[in-house]
């Protein structure tokens, strides 16, 4: 669970105003250890919450590097906090992402890097996404 702290602290680094929308929102993502749909959001969030404040909240959050996407073997996308390295100019979330198919949580391996791949000629990759599956440490151990 982040601090009071920890989510002023993020807000600041990112030039972003500390709006009880944005401080809210960080709290449940920083309270799970998996990525999380706007609709996972939205239920963890007060009831009555203005779900086009949220949507703009995760657009403004994505696009100054605070959250990225995380895709997964669903059509459903999914959102987790960024690493404290990633800012609006360079993200540096390349790492693998891995969908436990017990859970269904899909979790950064953020000490995971994704490998290098060759491409052909003619190609040039603009965003790269890596997904593993299988069962996570929590499943695996009951």
């Amino acid at each position: 669970m982040a601090t009071p702290d920890h989510i002023s602290l993020t807000l600041a680094r990112h030039g972003l105003r500390q709006t009880p929308m944005r401080r809210a929102v960080l709290s449940v993502l920083f309270s799970k250890s998996f990525a999380l749909s706007s609709n996972d959001i939205e239920q963890a969030l007060e009831e009555g919450t203005d779900r086009i404040t949220l949507y703009r909240t995760l657009r403004t959050f994505e696009q100054k590097g605070v959250i990225h996407r995380v895709l997964d073997s669903s059509d459903v996308i999914r959102f987790a906090a960024c690493s404290a390295t990633c800012t609006e100019q360079a993200h540096a979330d390349d790492h693998v992402h891995f969908k436990c198919s017990v859970c269904q949580h899909t979790y950064c391996l953020n000490q995971v890097a994704i490998p290098a791949v060759q491409l052909p000629g003619g190609f040039q990759a603009v965003h790269r996404d890596y997904l593993m599956s299988g069962v996570c440490q929590q499943c695996h151990a009951t």
